[in-house]
């Protein structure tokens, strides 16, 4: 996959779900958008989850532990720059390695991760 591939298929997706990592907690009006993202793009919960911890949490992960990163809104031109140069690279090893420590990329904002994923799931009458 080249990178304007990845920009199409995947980049309004990575941009909506990037304030899962701002310094502020996601509002309503924020996950309406990100649900409809995903609804967009029909992903399932396993697709949603392995998007989330391999080809987001890398990248995004370092903008929380940065202090000169941004923290109310992402530069999205530069953010799909990374993005994408992450992801171009992703594969192999570097796959596996990112898989083993997504745990720990995650852990900063899962809580808001489960917060969407039940709203998908309600969206979608799959409420447990």
């Amino acid at each position: 996959m080249n990178a304007q591939q990845l920009v199409d298929e995947r980049g309004d997706i990575w941009l909506a779900l990037a304030p899962l990592w701002l310094d502020r907690e996601p509002g309503e009006q924020d996950y309406a958008a990100m649900v409809d993202i995903i609804e967009q793009h029909g992903l399932s919960l396993h697709e949603l989850e392995w998007m989330f911890r391999l080809e987001l949490a890398p990248v995004m992960s370092r903008h929380q532990l940065s202090i000169t990163s941004e923290w109310r809104e992402f530069d999205n031109y530069r953010l799909m720059k990374q993005l994408v140069g992450h992801n171009l690279r992703l594969s192999g090893w570097r796959k596996k390695s990112w898989a083993l420590f997504s745990g720990l990329t995650t852990m900063m904002v899962r809580h808001r991760w489960h917060e969407l994923m039940h709203r998908l799931m309600a969206t979608r009458g799959d409420v447990r």
